[in-house]
């Protein structure tokens, strides 16, 4: 059977699946995959970051709360992370080991690329660089979610809150992201045209996921 990823109109199980989702003992080549899912996440964000043209918006609140407290921006990224995973306790959201080593993958990663990335002085460039970004982080969020080992704190959050008011889940994500950009914004992260592009591309992930 051929597969196309590009065509995927729902998250499938492949041989990398795990069959239970909230296991402490997955099959190896799903921990494994998992694991190589959010590598590849945390480089597609920082060759966005390094890009200076916008990033997710999750990580424009990262990049604002990095100011202000003087943390690299993959201990803000996990720390935030983890008070979004303190709240799924009041959403009755339990985690899996995805959810836990998203938050642990993802801020290593981010934090030992990014002083190896390089930086351009023209936009055209720095939006390529955007652009594979977005193409990258895509793809790892693919690989992740098909291992079904429980997604990661800020995708809980949405799916509890939406599951709890009942709103599509296209406007529980939209007005969560524009919170947290406009707080993100405010703090100083960058906004801009990575942002839209990656914020797109994850709107069509998650409507062929439900």
């Amino acid at each position: 059977m051929k597969f196309d990823i590009f065509k995927i109109k729902a998250i499938p199980r492949l041989f990398w699946s795990s069959p239970k989702t909230l296991t402490t003992k997955p099959p190896i080549v799903s921990f494994a995959f998992l694991i190589l899912g959010l590598i590849i996440f945390g480089l597609g964000e920082a060759l966005l970051i390094a890009a200076g043209v916008g990033v997710s918006p999750w990580t424009v609140f990262a990049q604002g709360f990095s100011i202000h407290t003087g943390w690299s921006i993959g201990v803000s990224t996990a720390v935030i992370s983890s008070i979004v995973l303190f709240l799924w306790v009041f959403l009755k959201q339990t985690p899996g080991l995805g959810t836990i080593f998203n938050i642990i993958v993802i801020a290593i990663v981010l934090d030992l690329s990014l002083p190896y990335l390089p930086v351009f002085d023209t936009l055209a460039l720095n939006i390529l660089m955007a652009a594979a970004g977005v193409f990258i982080t895509s793809f790892g969020g693919a690989i992740y979610l098909i291992a079904n080992l429980g997604p990661g704190p800020r995708d809980g959050l949405m799916t509890g809150l939406q599951r709890i008011t009942d709103y599509p889940i296209a406007i529980v994500r939209g007005s969560i992201e524009i919170i947290v950009v406009l707080l993100g914004a405010l703090l100083g992260g960058v906004v801009g045209i990575g942002t839209l592009f990656l914020r797109l591309e994850l709107v069509h992930l998650w409507h062929c996921r439900f």
